[in-house]
């Protein structure tokens, strides 16, 4: 079974932190914060956890999830544990890459363009207030049972004629595969990571950044 064929593959979100923060943190603490990342994929992960992945329209729950976890690396870092803060940051970085993969931001911004060709995916604003206050913002909803067979890929074709257009089926933009919004994501998951990296080391002492950035 290809279960990973429906969530965001495992070497995108290692991309977009290494295109992200390769130059911020050693290899040893990147790596960290990738596997911690990767791990919000397990199996269990995936059931009752929509705030690990934005989906079911979870943003408030996936929004208090990622500043809780922002919490946890800030707590962990003047506890002197670094290992525990990579793992918080990984976490967060998660939920935040899933957010332009498994909601329709990406279509709303491309809408503005109204059929004239739209800015390169570089050019995205991951951040647009007025796109994450719209009024038609919304995540894929995961229809179990049904969409357990979308991971079968002999079967995806034949699955989603009997899945509603609302589906994280549907609506993902997990891999290449999905098309070109694929690369809007991708670019949008990149920024909202080096955001989300500025934003949680606001204000930390000069100690707190030799641990966290393990240099």
């Amino acid at each position: 079974m290809a279960y990973n064929q429906t969530i965001m593959l495992t070497q995108y979100h290692v991309q977009i932190i290494s295109d992200a923060l390769a130059d911020c943190f050693s290899p040893r603490a990147l790596s960290a914060i990738a596997t911690a990342n990767n791990h919000q994929d397990r199996l269990s992960g995936q059931f009752g956890h929509n705030e690990y992945h934005v989906d079911n329209n979870a943003f408030k729950q996936s929004y208090d999830y990622i500043e809780e976890q922002r919490t946890l690396t800030v707590a962990s870092l003047k506890a002197n544990d670094a290992e525990s803060a990579w793992f918080a940051f990984g976490r967060l970085t998660h939920t935040a890459h899933d957010f332009y993969a498994h909601s329709n931001y990406i279509d709303l911004w491309l809408s503005r363009f109204d059929g004239a060709t739209p800015s390169a995916p570089t050019e995205i604003d991951p951040v647009d207030s007025t796109l994450l206050n719209h009024p038609n913002l919304h995540s894929g909803k995961v229809y179990y049972p049904l969409e357990l067979f979308y991971f079968i890929k002999p079967l995806r074709r034949f699955v989603l004629s009997y899945i509603p257009r609302d589906s994280h089926a549907w609506m993902n933009l997990d891999s290449p595969e999905q098309g070109f919004k694929f690369d809007y994501a991708m670019q949008a998951a990149i920024k909202r990571t080096k955001i989300e990296f500025d934003k949680t080391t606001l204000g930390f002492s000069e100690e707190m950044c030799r641990l966290f950035l393990d240099k």
